[in-house]
């Protein structure tokens, strides 16, 4: 049977005989991708049944069969551990750590007796080997590596090593011999992930499968969206190269909660667990040390509330339009703020530059940081120094009300875990204050009022 190559646009679907730079029907650059034409067989297959008909009310159920890492930031975000016959993808731009996480995660699987094949087309054994030198206090005698672009190379190692773990750096990189494409096509990328499918869902012998993905630069994974149908689960790991700050969150996770985010660190030593965001995101400072221009917020990250520190800078302005800079947060939702704090709390910035940032490079995407962005930026421009063990819990409206925010209980347990004193929130948003023994509950109306509960009111 003869096999026909063709190339279809990604864009618009139109199909041509030959690669082209720019696709005539929809004017898209660079997306003829190449795929092979098979025609259909006239002979039908005999089809054969496999497996059988069940009652989904007699199916057991197997979620609580993980392999559970040390690595608890890990487990958090795939939901308690790897599911022993799934398979997930792992992406992240060049330079995150995506193999280093792995590597790490291949260590601790094999030292509670789960024998690890480690397989890339990126790197050369010896490139491997250097790595796990680095970042591993010493190397597992169950961890095995294999440096290879064919796919059915791996799958034959697979059969004859038989491991519980298969990590695959990069499916992208990987070709099957049945199919005549490069490596990256569509169709070598699909082959590979199906055939690790079946090596993952093998009812006989199920085995855990990860595989790292390319991103492209629009941060998505490359290649087809069927990817990452085809997965359990989509794992997510943010972070610039240079960067100490990762986190790691899912996209898509059959097993698990998808609003889930670990927090790792990047040192010479490999990926560090964030196992006490609340710590991280926070300046630890000598006991009755206190700085101006610093407030203490709780965000939600999952179902898990961190505490962070908001920091600002106020300087005086000698241009007409002073600066608004904030790295952690919409430049818009700063200038907002200001101008509820300049109108409703009565303190001029006409003529100063506000510089915002969080302790950890942390982004502030909830409403319920405001009113500690807003105390931060006050705290600065009068020079007097919040409380350390003082945090803020509201938003702020354009009335200069304080407003409601979501998960204040889970919020506040948070800040009385941590050993908090005193916590800002609307009124009327706690139920029962007197649970809390050891943190008292301030709840105002407005923003004024908080600014003078603290002594903090122009000319005050």
């Amino acid at each position: 049977m003869k096999v026909k190559i063709i190339y279809r646009c990604s864009n618009c679907g139109s199909e041509s005989p030959k690669w082209m730079g720019k696709c005539p029907t929809c004017e898209e650059w660079n997306t003829f991708e190449e795929l092979i034409n098979q025609p259909i067989s006239s002979q039908s297959p005999t089809v054969k049944q496999t497996g059988s008909v069940k009652r989904l009310s007699e199916v057991s159920a197997a979620n609580s069969d993980r392999i559970v890492t040390s690595i608890l930031e890990f487990n958090r975000v795939l939901g308690g551990g790897i599911v022993k016959d799934s398979i997930i993808i792992l992406t992240a731009r060049p330079g995150a750590g995506k193999s280093t996480l792995l590597l790490q995660v291949a260590d601790d699987v094999a030292s509670q007796g789960y024998k690890v094949l480690y397989a890339s087309a990126e790197e050369s054994d010896t490139q491997i080997k250097n790595r796990a030198d680095r970042i591993l206090k010493g190397i597992n005698g169950d961890i095995w590596i294999y440096s290879n672009t064919s796919m059915d190379h791996v799958l034959l190692t697979v059969n004859e090593l038989d491991p519980d773990l298969v990590i695959i750096d990069s499916i992208q990189t990987f070709t099957l011999e049945e199919h005549h494409s490069r490596p990256g096509s569509p169709i070598q990328t699909m082959g590979c992930a199906n055939e690790l499918l079946k090596v993952a869902k093998n009812n006989e012998r199920p085995r855990a499968v990860i595989m790292v993905g390319q991103m492209t630069k629009d941060d998505e994974i490359a290649g087809l969206r069927a990817l990452e149908h085809l997965v359990d689960a989509v794992l997510i790991l943010n972070g610039e190269n240079g960067e100490e700050l990762r986190g790691a969150w899912c996209s898509k996770n059959r097993f698990g909660s998808t609003g889930e985010i670990g927090f790792f660190s990047m040192t010479e030593k490999g990926m560090l667990s964030i196992d006490n965001p609340s710590e991280f995101f926070m300046t630890q400072r000598e006991e009755g040390q206190t700085v101006s221009g610093s407030a203490l917020a709780v965000i939600k990250e999952g179902t898990r509330p961190i505490i962070v520190e908001v920091e600002s800078l106020v300087s005086k302005s000698f241009t007409p339009y002073p600066s608004r800079i904030a790295e952690c947060l919409r430049r818009d939702q700063l200038n907002t703020l200001i101008s509820i704090l300049e109108q409703r709390g009565k303190i001029s910035l006409y003529d100063k530059n506000v510089v915002i940032k969080t302790t950890g490079g942390l982004q502030l995407k909830e409403q319920a940081v405001n009113l500690a962005i807003i105390m931060c930026i006050v705290s600065s421009v009068m020079d007097k120094a919040i409380p350390n063990d003082t945090v803020f819990v509201a938003d702020v409206g354009l009335t200069g009300e304080l407003k409601k925010v979501p998960a204040i209980e889970a919020r506040i347990r948070e800040i009385d875990r941590m050993g908090f004193r005193r916590v800002y929130v609307a009124r009327n948003t706690v139920r029962d204050s007197s649970r809390f023994k050891n943190l008292d509950i301030i709840e105002l109306n407005t923003l004024y009022e908080v600014i003078k509960h603290l002594g903090m009111k122009a000319g005050g």
